[in-house]
């Protein structure tokens, strides 16, 4: 199935006409989607209202430079934050970091969105990509903070996605824009990248999104488009039962595939359950690229968000204001 991507601050009659499509499951929100929270809290009504069956609205809402709404949201500090102050206090930054994702929980659902693609598990380990979005370089460190985000997330009713498996951090290029190539043997990537996972598996996250990375010594294909990673590796062996999403096959990382369709078909065979469609240009051919497909659209279900409060509740909860006190600034 689909989550795709819309142009503007409203539906277009042809983006509703998607939304009547079988494949359709939900939608992701960006920058452009975004003008204020009543108008946020709009379209994902009209996005509701638009579709025979539930829909599955989703942000990008991580905090530092990835935060898509912003106007009358808190300014959430990136996650190397709460690194930086776990070499001085761990118990406390482990607490801040379950307070952050408790903060972006409440404000996203709060606008009517369900699910804040959170968090990155990644190391930070130099890629271009992850930068300061990742908590730290040590495993064992990230791990902890998952556990922490997760429960955050959770307590909102929120649905936590573990990002980006098997581990993004430790290659250099921006898979928005290159091909990236991960040379370590799998019993590396089990000791260091995979850490994190598990802890985040073990925590109860919902959903998993797959890396444009490949890993030679592991499977010749980018992890998104391999059976060996989704199946047998995090499915088989790690004992993941949730929801898999792809990157974005508007990346020049999925390239690798081919076409659309090819993109499309690469994912969906190799396992995962979601494939994003970020770019509205590519909507329409990937809308033709899975006709006759066989899709699990109830997969989503669990993913849909639960017991908001909408902003008055929010902004008359004690907790609200002392939590954006507590925050660290966005940069150190």
């Amino acid at each position: 199935m689909l989550v795709i991507g819309v142009a503007g601050t409203e539906l277009t009659a042809q983006e509703r006409d998607w939304l009547q499509h079988d494949a359709v499951a939900g939608v992701i929100l960006f920058k452009r989607n975004f003008a204020s929270r009543d108008q946020v809290a709009d379209l994902s009504a009209a996005i509701r209202a638009a579709a025979p069956r539930p829909q599955l609205v989703c942000v990008d809402q991580e905090g530092g430079r990835v935060q898509r709404f912003r106007d009358g949201y808190s300014d959430l500090p990136p996650l190397q934050r709460f690194g930086e102050l776990y070499a001085g206090d761990p118990q406390a930054a482990l607490a801040l970091a379950e307070e952050h994702a408790w903060l972006m929980a409440s404000e996203v659902r709060a606008s009517g969105v369900d699910l804040s693609f959170a968090p990155v598990v990644d190391l930070a380990r130099g890629n271009r990509a992850i930068g300061d979005r990742a908590f730290s370089d040590d495993p064992q460190v990230v791990a902890a903070f998952t556990r922490a985000y997760v429960r955050g997330m959770h307590s909102v009713g929120m649905a936590a996605t573990l990002k980006h498996f098997p581990g993004h951090g430790t290659v250099l290029e921006d898979t928005h824009f290159d091909d990236a190539v991960d040379p370590r043997p799998l019993d590396t990537l089990r000791a260091e990248d995979l850490v994190p996972f598990v802890a985040g598996i073990e925590a109860g996250a919902d959903a998993v999104m797959m890396a444009h990375v490949a890993y030679p010594q592991v499977a010749p294909e980018p992890a998104g488009y391999s059976r060996r990673w989704i199946e047998e590796i995090l499915r088989a062996e790690m004992g993941f039962r949730g929801v898999v999403f792809s990157d974005d096959i508007g990346m020049a990382a999925a390239f690798s595939a081919g076409g659309v369709r090819s993109r499309i078909d690469a994912h969906l065979d190799a396992g995962c359950d979601v494939v994003l469609v970020c770019h509205p240009e590519l909507v329409e051919e990937s809308l033709r690229a899975v006709e006759g497909r066989a899709l699990n659209t109830a997969a989503l279900a669990g993913l849909l968000g639960r017991g908001a409060l909408g902003w008055d509740g929010l902004l008359a909860d004690a907790r609200y204001g002392a939590a954006q006190a507590r925050l660290p600034a966005s940069a150190a």
